[in-house]
């Protein structure tokens, strides 16, 4: 290995949100928590889940919005014209999750479907556009050798 090599020790994404607040409750809903934010009045934030962490930016760093399509996959949908960040969420039970956005009231754009990539997956909408697809592998071990 050579010294120069970046060696990743961890990623945060981060969203640029439109409502900090809004966002925080937003995540709150799914089961995350409320990590930190900054700022008087707060514009910079992190959530968390187990060990991931996304940060919220009010108002900047990166893009939001949304395509209008309803769906985020399939013929109903245009994946080029989505503007927002899209990040894959790996989870146990795909569907435990279905049901707990459903309840709640959170965007479904992709009901939990298998894939034919191996995955079972489905994705919600953040409401300033940034989309998650919320999988679980559906082979036995993804890095066995």
């Amino acid at each position: 290995k050579r010294s120069d090599e970046m060696v990743a020790k961890a990623l945060t994404p981060i969203l640029n949100v439109s409502d900090l607040e809004q966002s925080f409750q937003w995540f709150e809903k799914l089961g995350w928590k409320r990590g930190w934010d900054w700022g008087s009045p707060p514009t910079f934030g992190g959530v968390c889940s187990g060990e991931c962490e996304v940060f919220l930016c009010q108002g900047g760093q990166g893009g939001r919005g949304q395509s209008g399509y309803r769906a985020t996959f399939g013929p109903d949908s245009n994946e080029a014209a989505e503007t927002a960040v899209w990040m894959s969420v790996w989870v146990d039970d795909v569907d435990a999750i279905h049901r707990r956005c459903v309840e709640r009231g959170i965007e479904i754009t992709w009901p939990p479907t298998d894939m034919p990539w191996g995955v079972r997956e489905m994705h919600i909408r953040h409401p300033d556009g940034h989309v998650f697809r919320v999988s679980r592998s559906t082979h036995d071990a993804a890095c066995d050798d």
